[in-house]
């Protein structure tokens, strides 16, 4: 553990101390062992979060947006379209970050050879794309091969990795591409999307991100994809949305977590309720303890860095 992280794993840890005592047991971490290492992953996740929230205080280079380049970054992208006022383009870099994710080999290779056409034409850009969606699927369908060439490294990050280029099939890229598009609206944008659903929420973040993760409906988006999403709109300060739960219904790993933590399986209603209530002790919010339960799970005993 970074030694800078160290006060707030203390504070984490009396908080779980305060939480055990008067809520809910917490027999997961009933030794040394198994506790340090949840409170690492849970300083590690909160740290993923705040990284969002230091790279918008720093100077981004405009190469960032530029699929031309080595530094093309879809995250950092977003945040240059977001201070130029094309909300539109920044929120649709947010979703090829999401979709292709970072490869732990590859990096933004899909997003930025998908996105830059491979330089042979224009951009797929949110408008190009809302406006010929047709036109993008014949495109990739036809640089299938090009994208999957050998010996480069390359692939869909961890939370995508059952993921498909395909560009015809329901769970492929052509179909996430232009449900995505059918979901937001092109006559709206996602401006109309996010105020509607504030609207609508009475400006809760809270509500509105609800609202907004149960009408999703894009092609192979299921519950961790529209998770990912809505969190990373609201983390980029492009919809003032914020997630309520950790969502449990359709997880796996989130819920193994949670389950092994409580030392009993709940309905996941119960469950759901019950980290809602945590985070109200640990304060750091309901991604950080999702994305720490579902890496916890995974090696109780021995800390190991997970990667979306």
């Amino acid at each position: 553990m970074r030694p800078g992280d160290v006060e707030l794993a203390m504070r984490l840890s009396a908080a779980l101390d305060s939480f055990g005592a008067t809520v809910h047991q917490l027999p997961g971490i009933a030794t040394l062992q198994r506790r340090n290492c949840l409170l690492e992953q849970l300083v590690e996740s909160e740290r993923r979060i705040r990284y969002y929230r230091v790279i918008q205080n720093r100077p981004i280079s405009p190469e960032r947006s530029a699929p031309s380049s080595l530094f093309f970054d879809p995250v950092k992208a977003a945040l240059l379209y977001r201070d130029q006022g094309q909300l539109d383009e920044a929120c649709w870099m947010a979703f090829y970050a999401v979709h292709f994710g970072k490869n732990a080999k590859g990096g933004w290779r899909y997003a930025k050879e998908i996105y830059g056409a491979f330089g042979d034409q224009p951009y797929w850009t949110w408008n190009r794309v809302a406006q010929q969606p047709r036109q993008f699927r014949e495109w990739l369908d036809q640089n299938i091969d090009r994208l999957r060439r050998p010996g480069v490294a390359g692939g869909f990050s961890n939370h995508r990795k059952y993921q498909s280029l395909d560009a015809y099939s329901e769970a492929g890229t052509g179909s996430a591409f232009e449900t995505y598009v059918k979901w937001v609206d092109p006559t709206r944008g996602h401006a109309g999307l996010i105020s509607d659903s504030l609207q609508r929420a009475e400006g809760s973040p809270r509500r509105a991100f609800d609202l907004l993760y149960r009408e999703m409906t894009v092609a192979s988006f299921g519950r961790l994809a529209r998770f990912d999403y809505l969190t990373i709109l609201g983390k980029l300060g492009l919809a003032q949305i914020e997630p309520g739960s950790t969502y449990m219904q359709g997880a796996t790993g989130p819920k193994a977590g949670g389950t092994l933590l409580l030392g009993q399986e709940y309905a996941t209603t119960t469950l759901d309720n019950l980290l809602i209530e945590l985070d109200q002790f640990l304060g750091i919010g309901m991604q950080a303890i999702e994305d720490a339960l579902c890496n916890w799970q995974k090696s109780p005993d021995s800390y190991v860095a997970f990667r979306g």
